[in-house]
């Protein structure tokens, strides 16, 4: 597995300010996590593949800052091929998810593949990682894995976007997240019987990097809990892999996690 997370994201996203800068930080923080175990669950798993699905993705959802369309959904009003029957369901099933999905037959379809109750509440769709799963369940069900496995971004495009709409913006992406991921070493990550363990690096943020840092702080070292592993957390991650026969290399995959957890 690859290990990518919210750093690797925001290396390929823009950057923003004010309220979008924080709406960003809110959806890539809550993914970061989980980011590189979800992606691999759906065989996005290789150097392209993940580029192809960061380009695709990165301009569906404004660079990481909206899970939901800007419009009402007004439009999707009455809508019958998504399954708008009802009043009112235009709006209450507009796009949600990273990849958007719009109208209520397709929240209902995704729903049953995720086990989640997307039609009777659709506002569940705009949740960070449920959206990741959104645009991933949709990416599987059009076979998107093989136009990057071509490095055929035209095709993509046409897949996702059922056109070519947005297509040098999709192309600036991709051409980061290629660059990016060549600076990524092979990190792989064991299994322990808990699933995928998550590997964080300095650059890191997020949920698991809190649990590191309590983790960290449990063991006697003087740091704040505030999601982001910068130089004093690498430096605390250093010592305990050192302390503990491990390679002191900052990086905290399933050996150095046993470490801290025992």
């Amino acid at each position: 597995m690859i290990p990518i997370d919210g750093d690797f994201i925001m290396s390929v996203a823009p950057r923003f300010s004010g309220s979008k800068a924080a709406s960003q930080l809110r959806i890539v923080g809550e993914v970061s996590s989980v980011f590189s175990s979800i992606l691999d669950f759906y065989a996005i798993n290789t150097k392209l593949r993940i580029a192809h699905f960061m380009g695709q993705v990165a301009h569906e959802c404004a660079g990481f800052r909206t899970t939901e369309e800007f419009a009402s959904g007004a439009a999707y009003e009455g809508r019958q091929d998504l399954g708008n029957v009802k009043k009112g369901d235009g709006k209450r099933y507009k796009g949600r998810g990273l990849i958007q999905l719009t109208g209520r037959a397709n929240y209902r379809e995704i729903g049953k593949k995720l086990n989640l109750p997307l039609e009777d509440n659709p506002e569940l769709a705009a949740e960070p990682v449920t959206s990741l799963r959104i645009a991933c369940e949709y990416w599987k069900s059009r076979n998107i894995n093989a136009a990057a496995d071509r490095d055929d971004l035209i095709k993509a495009t046409k897949l996702v976007n059922g056109g070519l709409n947005g297509l040098e913006d999709r192309r600036k992406y991709l051409q980061k997240a290629k660059t990016s991921l060549a600076g990524i070493e092979g990190i792989r990550v064991s299994l322990n019987e808990g699933g995928n363990t998550t590997v964080l690096r300095r650059g890191s943020f997020g949920n698991a990097v809190i649990e590191l840092q309590e983790l960290l702080i449990s063991k006697g070292f003087d740091l704040s809990i505030d999601s982001d592993f910068g130089p004093a957390t690498e430096l605390a991650v250093m010592m305990v892999q050192k302390n503990n026969g491990l390679t002191a290399d900052g990086i905290v995959g399933q050996k150095t996690w046993d470490a801290l957890r025992k």
